[in-house]
């Protein structure tokens, strides 16, 4: 029994959050929260981006200085090994120093790429950025726009011809109770009216005797 009741609240529950989803689709709102919201996403992405860029631009003058360390530390064995006569020495050092020099250029050329590259890029993330943030700006201006819209629909709906039927029940409730009045009063002077001829008929009287 308790599986079947928690059933049917998982059912209800669920059948109420697709209400509210399909509420949040027709609030125009709703709507501009989700796309700022991927857009937040989108930006962190670009800042991974960025941050990768300024570690291969490091890894690229890492491995640009190591490689002309290398190819100057190579020329100047060539230099020794063809002072000191030793060929092959003199090959494999100088078969060395065009491999680092080779490699320090293009790590140069990579280094210098990158540098451009994460220029352009921060560029476009700054701007990105102030993109961004004159966005949530303008949500901000328009939830104002937006509440100021529905106050002003909630005084209409109290102060429009179509609210005053409450002012009329008052007026209704008002008659009924001066009904309510006038035939309290009018049963009260009835009730007396056969007392006080009475009492004027017994004092009539005794003035009659008296004279």
């Amino acid at each position: 029994m308790t599986n079947i009741f928690t059933r049917i609240k998982d059912s209800i529950a669920a059948d109420l959050h697709h209400m509210m989803d399909q509420k949040e689709q027709k609030n125009p709102i709703a709507a501009l929260n989700q796309y700022l919201r991927q857009s937040e996403q989108e930006k962190e992405k670009v800042r991974k981006l960025v941050e990768r860029q300024y570690r291969l631009k490091g890894e690229f003058s890492k491995e640009y200085l190591k490689a002309k360390d290398f190819a100057d530390k190579r020329l100047k064995q060539a230099n020794i090994a063809e002072k000191a006569s030793e060929e092959e020495m003199y090959n494999f050092a100088m078969k060395e120093h065009e491999e680092y020099k080779g490699r320090a250029e293009r790590m140069k050329n990579s280094r210098e790429e990158a540098i451009t590259q994460l220029e352009i890029l921060e560029q476009k993330y700054e701007e990105m950025k102030h993109k961004l943030k004159d966005m949530h700006l303008r949500r901000m201006e328009l939830m104002g726009r937006e509440n100021i819209a529905h106050a002003n629909h909630q005084i209409n709906l109290v102060v429009s011809e179509e609210a005053d039927r409450p002012y009329a029940r008052f007026a209704e409730m008002e008659q009924y109770i001066e009904g309510l009045e006038y035939k309290v009063n009018s049963s009260y002077y009835r009730s007396t009216f056969d007392r006080k001829i009475a009492q004027l008929e017994k004092e009539m009287q005794e003035n009659a005797s008296a004279k």
